[in-house]
């Protein structure tokens, strides 16, 4: 592209395609849960969330990591070659890299280097449109560039037209002041503190009405905002593919018994989640904390479902939550449209007998939705028992005491009389039986 089309406008900048080389490295120590090939996978999708074109990506084994490069002299040079073979911008090491790595790899490579924490957290910063997202991904980035204080390279952020916290345009080889950066998150902790309160306060809300609050979890790409809409009829983006959505979002939904309850969307996790983005979206996170009930949504299909799993359980064990032993979890074994005839009658038969802690479903054609909502009915009565009954609607006291001790689910009036539905605990339940309210 020549310098005319740099210049020609916002057009121009969206069609600048940066070319990234992903590595995997293999280390001694590594996670033996995913194959090499797959993590390789991931990292790549990853990279084309984004939109960098990624025209070679190859696992690299590292018997001995080098504390200068993590890779050894010989492998340096190969990358370098490949890297001037493919005319690559961006080589992006699916690995944790220290600073002092990242730059020594940068100065051999001739190329600008990410790892892993910094390619999500670019993903995030394209992703976050909300101003509560963006303040999280910001504090996020900042805490982890704070560490290192990377040159700033244009391109990157100028072909996205994201969050840019690699460098931001006209930057020329900034070393960005440390104290500045320190200045800023103090104010976003500020200001996130506020959207922390402000989560508290509606929870507190929607607890004094008695609503239950559920909230989705899971590996990115296993469906959640699919199921999520399926739930409740919004109309959330729902992409295939890694961190399609990151705003959090709640809604109401009415389950069949008349019931309401609120469901949160969360962000969704992946494995070696950078610290810093669960920290940053503590705020968000919370609404899991305080949910009655917890659907850790899994992609059933996927080849490292279990692997995915355990990488979830580890980020709610960050949260206080064990995945295991705690009762409001429950597994949501989605998309198993995907799975041939044996496999999905298996996997049925495995969540009937899993005791209201599974069920199958298919978020994207509705299999297993009416068993779900059986569930959610199910695990968020409580015991209560729904009563219907008429009211005259001059008895005031009684209505009141409706009100006060249960759930009202339909009221319909006529003809001066209440025809009331409600939810009852079976104490309460017996007492209005017995005409022995109080």
């Amino acid at each position: 592209m020549g310098t005319d089309d740099r210049d020609g406008g916002a057009d121009a900048v969206r069609e600048i395609r940066v070319r990234a080389f992903v590595v995997g490295p293999v280390l001694p120590n590594d996670d033996a849960g995913r194959t090499p090939e797959a993590r390789l996978e991931e990292a790549v999708g990853l990279a084309k969330a984004i939109q960098l074109e990624v025209p070679h990506a190859e696992v690299v084994r590292v018997n001995r990591p080098d504390p200068a490069t993590l890779f050894g002299r010989g492998t340096v040079e190969r990358l370098g070659g490949i890297v001037e073979a493919f005319d690559i911008d961006l080589v992006v090491v699916d690995h944790a890299l220290t600073p002092i790595q990242q730059r020594n790899l940068e100065r051999a490579l001739i190329a600008k280097v990410i790892d892993r924490t910094a390619l999500i957290l670019e993903i995030f910063g394209a992703r976050a449109h909300t101003r509560e997202g963006q303040l999280q991904v910001e504090l996020a980035a900042l805490t982890y560039q704070r560490s290192r204080l990377v040159r700033s390279w244009t391109h990157l952020e100028r072909q996205r037209g994201g969050f840019g916290f690699l460098g931001g345009p006209g930057e020329t080889q900034l070393e960005i002041d440390r104290r500045l950066i320190s200045e800023r998150i103090t104010r976003l902790k500020r200001e996130l503190e506020e959207v922390r309160r402000t989560r508290s306060l509606h929870r507190a809300a929607r607890q004094r009405r008695d609503t239950p609050q559920v909230a989705l979890v899971g590996y990115t790409n296993a469906g959640k905002s699919t199921l999520f809409n399926r739930l409740s009829g919004a109309d959330v983006p729902a992409a295939d593919q890694l961190f399609a959505t990151l705003d959090p979002t709640v809604r109401r939904v009415e389950l069949p018994s008349g019931k309401r309850m609120v469901l949160s969307d969360t962000v969704g996790f992946v494995s070696e989640l950078p610290h810093q983005l669960v920290a940053a979206f503590r705020a968000t996170l919370e609404e899991v904390q305080a949910a009655d009930l917890i659907l850790h949504v899994r992609d059933a299909s996927h080849p490292d479902s279990e692997a995915q799993a355990a990488d979830v359980a580890a980020v709610l064990a960050e949260l206080g939550i064990d995945a295991e032993r705690d009762e409001r979890v429950v597994e949501v074994l989605n998309k198993v449209d995907r799975l041939d005839a044996t496999r999905r009658a298996a996997l049925m038969m495995r969540a009937a007998l899993a005791d209201g802690r599974a069920v199958a479903v298919s978020a994207r054609t509705g299999l297993g939705m009416e068993e779900l909502l059986a569930l959610l009915d199910q695990r968020l009565d409580g015991g209560r028992r729904v009563v219907e009954l008429d009211v005259d609607l001059a008895d005031g006291r009684t209505l009141a005491w409706l009100y006060e001790h249960g759930q009202v689910l339909h009221r319909d009036d006529a003809d001066g009389v209440a025809h009331v539905r409600v939810a009852l605990d079976p104490a309460d339940a017996t007492r209005l039986t017995a005409g022995a309210m109080r």
